[in-house]
């Protein structure tokens, strides 16, 4: 079996910037996390914004493990990371229709398609694919 810092050292530079684009999404879901906490002080309904701050909370931490997974080369990051940027463009085609937020969803989508074609490039897909033998 490979030795897992050796390894690691032949991550692609495409990898470990498509994790600072997921670490930048990682940010913007603690952003949104706090403004509901913050919201919670000026409303009536605050448990239940309470409950929904926990468990965007809970996701943000999850897209933490992926961005570090992807910077610091673990192959299984890629897959979920793949995964989570298709389902923040069909959120973002969502911001397109009723909620009017455009530039939050261009801005989202060139996001995510930017850190799709990261993770799809030869290297990549080379490293995700690489023997461990």
């Amino acid at each position: 079996m490979a030795d897992p810092v050796s390894t690691q050292q032949h991550v692609p530079l495409a990898v470990r910037i498509a994790g600072g684009l997921v670490a930048v999404e990682a940010l913007a879901g603690l952003a949104f996390t706090v403004a509901l906490v913050v919201r919670s002080f000026h409303v009536n309904i605050r448990f239940a914004l309470y409950g929904e701050a926990g468990f965007f909370l809970i996701m943000t931490g999850a897209i933490v493990a992926l961005a570090v997974g992807l910077i610091v080369g673990r192959r299984w990051t890629r897959t979920p990371s793949a995964v989570l940027q298709v389902l923040l463009i069909a959120v973002a085609w969502y911001a397109l229709g009723p909620t009017k937020l455009v530039v939050a969803a261009v801005i989202t989508v060139m996001v995510c398609v930017a850190t799709l074609v990261l993770l799809f490039t030869a290297p990549a897909r080379a490293w995700a694919v690489e023997d461990r033998s």
